[in-house]
């Protein structure tokens, strides 16, 4: 019995991050009218973090990034899941999550990418009720030990200064 008592060794390493409990409990299953990814078009393009806006999705910073020039495209249209997205909304995610790839490696001079979407809360999403592709952008010895030890970000810029590049690079890439 005290092999499975809370704190036993099981070989799994766990990083505990409590403080995204806040924005998860608040957002995992938002309505329409408290979700952030519905409020964010109304709002203009550099407070609501929006690099670029199609005609049935969008593209804009996470507010809580993994690494720097952490996009998230959606589609306008509250929807849960990629089964419930039309062929325009597939299309123009997959389009937009080109565009943020080519524009990221430009801008950013990244060697690769994370890009998924979590579906349902307990697959990890964190606004579950709102369709949102991940694009991620990674470097070569990105992983470090800060997030671990220090539970810190290292991020080389605000936000507001990534979102401009990006958002003028956009149409020129």
């Amino acid at each position: 019995m005290a092999d499975f008592a809370a704190g036993a060794p099981d070989g799994f390493s766990r990083l505990w991050v409590p403080h995204r409990m806040a924005y998860i409990a608040d957002h995992t299953q938002a309505g329409a009218d408290d979700c952030p990814f519905c409020a964010a078009p109304q709002l203009a393009d550099e407070r609501a973090l929006i690099v670029h806006r199609g005609a049935y999705a969008f593209a804009l910073l996470n507010l809580y990034p993994y690494n720097g020039g952490h996009l998230l495209v959606c589609p306008y249209r509250h929807i849960a899941g990629y089964d419930e997205a039309n062929r325009a909304e597939t299309a123009e995610i997959a389009t937009l999550t080109q565009q943020a790839m080519r524009v990221l490696r430009s801008v950013s001079g990244c060697h690769g990418f994370n890009i998924g979407m979590n579906q349902g809360e307990v697959a990890g999403a964190g606004v579950a009720a709102h369709l949102h592709q991940h694009i991620v952008p990674r470097w070569r010895g990105d992983a470090n030990f800060l997030p671990i030890i220090g539970r810190t970000k290292a991020l080389p810029e605000l936000l507001a200064q990534t979102r401009e590049k990006i958002s003028d690079a956009w149409s020129k890439i």
